[in-house]
């Protein structure tokens, strides 16, 4: 057998990849809002302005800076300069609020929130629950909101006139940013990402993709994820390319914003997929048939790659990679090479990947089993949950990082994700926390107990909430919906509710929740789509 050579490989920093970038393309366009343009020498000077005035605010190196941004230039350059800073950029999901919101912020103790004005209001409906919070940035000109906790102004007031370049002191493996997992058995962990994995991310899709500075790849996918954050934006960097950013990701409008932008390259998630390659014609996606090359996303079955290229001109469609917060993307394929149906690609030469039993023997080829990783240069994994030690060293059993996923690889090397071997949600797009959900619901003084756990529904797996109210109480399914709708995000706002005298336990008491998967929907199961309630998404 031929083991993985460890090796340094290219190391390298976000700022370091900006300053190279606006020495070699300081004219060009980097970033375009639905055409709101600014230049890399633009971008650099807007985030070195914010720099100055974070610094005044107090912020340093290794504080940690949580926001709750939309899809704006402000996001963008938030991150840089507090990364110019050596502080760590802390994006938080814009359907967050309450529990969701204070967890995420107190677990990583962000002395500095930055919200967009829309948003703000949730942080101070929280403050008393944010010890180390002081103070709190909001974008906008709408009136402020008033905090006793927090010191509270706008974020334009933050931007400094002091021009003068801050000195880079940032290492490959300096934190750059912290990504909150979504919680699958227990509160959301943070993934502590370094410099050097954010940029090796955006390296290896420039390897599979053969990107350009005549590049635009144009995505709507929110910037509190790291698809669009190194994905998008930092690839783009690394090569003088643009990143055209659309606010929210809308059927009607994308092919006018895709044509307007001038786009190449597309990056698309989930369900967005679908909806685009059976939308009605529009004279727009006519006009545009084959002027993007690619377009990214998953899941992406082969008959649905088949109709963007047939509808749409796309030479590559699809993504044939696997990847998890804590280490990506360990499989891959460039563009053009044959991949099986129904695989994701190679493991690429990054990663060394073992499909193991649940003794961590690894199995035969074909087997499947559970995906076991190990890097093979530094600073290209996760460096561990945010102040969790014995979690991080649960799923480093063996030294292996364990995915919690079951995969197999077959004889000729490729790689296919058959299911997810831990318990938790993923909706759409969006990975929920079955626990903090469950928290939240047990708030309702209603609310003796609760389960929240998946239902295969149509394609995907959809979230059920089984509950079991305190003795004698009486509620609606609709009134208990629109209570859960006014607490959690949006997307986690479960489908399915039924109400039940006592949950499935075993001996000691705890939810047998594989029994609820199973069962599934009841006749007694309330279904919020079929009863058409309306979900107000904010």
């Amino acid at each position: 057998m031929n083991f993985p050579v460890w090796s340094s490989d290219v190391q390298d920093t976000v700022t370091a990849v900006l300053q190279r970038a606006v020495a070699e393309f300081a004219d060009r366009t980097f970033l375009d809002f639905t055409g709101e343009m600014y230049t890399y020498a633009e971008f650099d000077a807007r985030s070195t302005r914010l720099a100055h005035g974070l610094a005044a605010r107090g912020v340093k190196r290794g504080d940690r800076v949580g926001s709750q941004l939309d899809s704006n230039i402000d996001a963008v350059t938030l991150w840089l300069a507090l990364n110019k800073l050596g502080a760590v950029h802390v994006p938080v999901n814009t359907a967050y609020k309450g529990e969701f919101l204070r967890h995420q912020l107190n677990d990583v103790q962000c002395a500095l929130i930055v919200a967009e004005g829309d948003y703000a209001r949730r942080v101070v409906e929280i403050a008393e629950g944010l010890p180390c919070g002081k103070r709190l940035l909001v974008r906008g000109d709408g009136p402020l909101p008033g905090c006793e906790q927090l010191t509270v102004e706008r974020l334009a007031n933050a931007f400094s006139d002091d021009l003068t370049p801050i000195p880079d002191e940032n290492g490959p493996g300096d934190l750059c940013m912290l990504i909150f997992t979504g919680g699958t058995t227990g509160p959301s962990k943070a993934c502590m990402i370094s410099h050097n994995y954010a940029c090796n991310l955006a390296r290896q899709l420039l390897k599979r993709e053969q990107r350009s500075q005549d590049d635009v790849n144009w995505t709507p996918l929110p910037l509190f994820h790291s698809n669009a954050l190194a994905g998008s934006i930092l690839t783009s960097m690394m090569v003088g390319a643009r990143t055209a950013l659309f606010p929210r990701f809308s059927v009607s409008k994308f092919w006018d914003d895709v044509e307007r932008s001038g786009a190449t390259i597309v990056n698309l998630l989930g369900s967005m997929l679908t909806f685009i390659g059976n939308a009605p014609d529009c004279d727009a996606a006519k006009r545009y048939f084959g002027k993007v090359r690619a377009v990214r996303g998953s899941p992406f079955p082969p008959e649905l790659q088949e109709i963007w290229r047939q509808r749409f001109g796309i030479k590559y469609a699809g993504s044939n990679t696997y990847g998890l917060t804590e280490a990506a993307r360990v499989t891959s394929l460039p563009d053009g090479e044959y991949a099986p149906p129904g695989s994701s690609g190679r493991v690429n030469d990054d990663f060394d990947v073992r499909i193991v039993d649940d003794n961590d023997n690894e199995v035969p080829p074909g087997t499947p089993g559970e995906i076991v990783i190990r890097p093979r240069h530094p600073n290209i994994m996760f460096d561990g949950y945010w102040n969790r030690p014995e979690e991080t060293l649960r799923i480093m059993r063996n030294l292996w990082l364990h995915s919690g996923d079951i995969g197999k690889i077959d004889e000729d090397g490729f790689f296919y994700f058959i299911d997810r071997k831990k318990d938790y949600l993923r909706r759409r797009g969006e990975n929920i926390s079955s626990y903090e959900l469950e928290n939240s619901i047990k708030l309702h003084p209603l609310v003796k107990d609760v389960a929240v756990h998946a239902v295969l529904a149509e394609s995907e797996d959809e979230v059920k909430a089984t509950v079991v109210l305190v003795e004698d109480a009486t509620i609606s399914y609709e009134e208990f919906c629109r209570w859960c709708a006014d607490r959690v995000p949006y997307f986690a706002v479960p489908r399915y509710f039924e109400f039940r005298a006592d949950l499935p336990r075993n001996p000691v008491g705890r939810v047998l929740k594989y029994q609820l998967r199973d069962e599934g929907c009841t006749p007694d199961t309330w279904d919020r789509e079929t009863a058409n309630f309306e979900l107000e998404k904010r």
